[in-house]
């Protein structure tokens, strides 16, 4: 059984297209690198993948502490200043490398405290990759 795509119209100014397509023309005209996309800062290296997992239980671990305190997305908005959308985007994945402070924001908010722990790596796993 597959998922069906959902396909929801962007609600853009049409300064914001106007915007989007000048870049996209700018980079169909200049073929950056790689190298050139990050030496100008217009590139963020993907996050690995067992990082956006660990991510995401934590996310959804906090989830669910919202949900079983009956708060709603407007409420831990109230309480972290953040936007609901940003709230949504972060417990959906969609928000996969959020700040340090986002999360401990958002847990001071259902009354948790975001702990960092330094673990050993499987045998499995393989080494990591120097930077």
């Amino acid at each position: 059984m597959s998922k069906q795509r959902v396909h929801r119209k962007l609600d853009r100014s049409g300064e914001e297209i106007a915007r989007e397509k000048r870049v996209r023309e700018q980079f169909q005209q200049e073929r950056p690198t790689l190298e050139q996309l990050m030496a100008g800062g217009d590139y963020t290296e993907p996050i690995a993948q067992e990082e956006y997992w660990d991510i995401r239980r934590l996310a959804l671990l906090l989830k669910n502490m919202r949900e079983t305190q009956g708060l709603s997305l407007a409420d831990l908005s109230a309480a972290t200043g953040m936007d609901r959308a940003a709230i949504s985007r972060l417990e959906n994945g969609v928000q996969n490398n959020p700040t340090v402070n986002t999360l401990c924001r958002y847990a001071r908010a259902v009354g948790k405290r975001i702990v960092v722990a330094v673990v050993d790596i499987p045998k499995h796993a393989g080494s990591p990759k120097p930077s």
